[in-house]
């Protein structure tokens, strides 16, 4: 019997790929995660970021993040598919322990900012119905 554990698994998918591409491969690690018995609590798309050293002759990549808990036995699972997948650069998969846990509790929920009006801006040019004389 398989003890449920939470995991952080962050992914770099080929950016050069189409954001429909992209969006099927997220889609794909998440539906894996769930048939194999494991519960997403969340996916963050970090988006299209400049890597820090060339990765296959890439320089940019897509980077998405999963929290979930799940057998130990998923990751295994869940490894060999990026292995396989020509499209993923990279991966690293940690087990949060209980301090990690109570870290990440005690953190402030970020709330999204306000929205600031807009100003109302003065034309530059005024129109006018004549036409300018020459």
């Amino acid at each position: 019997m398989d003890k449920h554990k939470t995991y952080e698994s962050t992914v770099i998918i080929n950016a050069s790929l189409d954001d429909p591409q992209i969006e099927a491969i997220v889609t794909r690690i998440a539906e894996l995660i769930t048939k194999n018995g494991g519960s997403l609590a969340a996916l963050n798309k970090w988006g299209r970021k400049r890597l820090a050293y060339s990765i296959n002759k890439k320089t940019n990549g897509f980077y998405v993040n999963y929290e979930f808990t799940a057998p130990p036995s998923l990751i295994a699972v869940l490894e060999r598919s990026y292995q396989l997948d020509e499209m993923v650069l990279r991966y690293l998969t940690i087990a949060l322990d209980s301090k990690a846990l109570a870290a990440k509790a005690a953190l402030p929920v970020a709330e999204p900012p306000a929205e600031q009006p807009v100003p109302v801006r003065e034309p530059l040019f005024k129109e006018t119905d004549e036409p300018a004389a020459s």
